[in-house]
């Protein structure tokens, strides 16, 4: 009979320590694995048992679940806040954690993460480094307008970051010192250098043989641009994980808290536990959608009637969410529904 082990590791940046377990939670063996692939792989290939792995998400957990996922029978990432909610506990070290993961693994109550695979979690990466690229370009294109007003020089806010505008500026300045003017220089042509690394960045991604063509089918949406179809894309993955779109809303961020208790209901704020970079594009999204979608638009004056401007970006952020599920899910461009034909779903769904 085959004996199955199960491994809890407790990753670090440095090191790795681990607790091999029996099914009935027999402890065979402990140890510490230093953190590189090398040292991983040799560790793995020594194992005598098939074994199945489990590791808290951190940092340092995505390349270390790559070098030890083609060796394990089966090998998880937990959810860090949902194991520290089942596991609590006074003491806590590295070993005590390697165990406490691995009784989670071998008692089927490991709070497993959905893991993207390699490819896409690169092209994430790239995304993701866009919005930092995107920061610093806002960052010098301020710091031009404040130069200028330190100075006391008058400018045009809508052209000040057109070339021509801002080359014909810098000639007509007066009574500024070298050093300022320096400045000005430096920070144009780091913003033009960040904007043109964001550009690059976006077509690459488009680019994509399975990306771009996905990308085009949620942008078919009206309000839904490229960077929101992006995010989605690469935020979601598999878009077939989410059964009902409530899940996906409290994935993005766009739930309320619920705190419910002898019958009793209490709804908080957002939920913080949420996909940060989706809920950011998806908020931003709905404050100019409207303009474009007729749908988006309602949903936005039904709550801006209520006083609720906040509340109404986000009704439409949850809208746009809806959109961009459905649309993933069918794998077909958007299309609006007739009245006629929405009736029609509905009655046969009651019947």
């Amino acid at each position: 009979m085959t004996v199955t082990h199960y491994i809890g590791f407790d990753v670090h940046k440095k090191s790795v320590s681990f607790c091999i377990k029996t099914a009935d939670g027999e402890i065979i063996e402990e140890g510490t694995i230093l953190a590189q692939r090398d040292a991983l792989r040799e560790w793995a290939r020594q194992r005598k048992h098939p074994w199945r792995g489990a590791m808290e998400a951190t940092l340092f957990s995505a390349w270390i679940y790559d070098t030890l996922k083609p060796y394990a029978e089966q090998l998880h990432i937990g959810h860090p806040a949902r194991m520290k909610a089942i596991s609590a506990g006074k003491k806590k070290t590295d070993k005590i954690d390697a165990r406490t993961i691995a009784d989670l693994l071998r008692c089927d109550l490991l709070p497993v993460c959905y893991v993207a695979p390699p490819e896409m979690r690169d092209l994430r990466r790239l995304l993701r480094y866009r919005v930092l690229v995107v920061r610093e370009s806002v960052r010098m294109k301020n710091k031009i307008a404040g130069l200028l007003m330190e100075t006391g020089t008058p400018f045009n806010k809508e052209k000040l970051h057109g070339k021509k505008y801002f080359a014909q500026l810098l000639k007509d300045l007066q009574e500024v010192p070298e050093s300022v003017q320096d400045l000005l220089r430096l920070s144009r042509s780091s913003m033009e250098m960040f904007e043109a690394a964001q550009k690059r960045l976006v077509q690459r991604l488009l680019a994509h043989p399975e990306l771009g063509p996905r990308v085009e089918r949620l942008a078919s949406i009206p309000g839904v641009g490229p960077i929101t179809a992006l995010t989605w894309a690469l935020e979601i993955i598999d878009p077939h994980r989410f059964s009902s779109c409530a899940d996906v809303l409290s994935y993005c961020g766009l739930t309320a808290a619920l705190k419910s208790s002898a019958g009793k209901q209490q709804r908080g704020p957002i939920s913080k536990q949420r996909n940060l970079w989706l809920q950011t594009t998806l908020i931003e999204a709905a404050k100019l959608a409207p303009r474009w979608n007729p749908q988006l638009a309602a949903v936005h004056a039904r709550e801006l009637e209520r006083g609720h401007r906040n509340r109404a970006s986000l009704a439409v952020a949850r809208k746009i969410a809806a959109y961009l599920l459905s649309v993933d899910k069918s794998g077909l461009p958007f299309q609006v529904r007739s009245p006629v034909l929405a009736d029609q779903a509905t009655l046969q769904k009651a019947g």
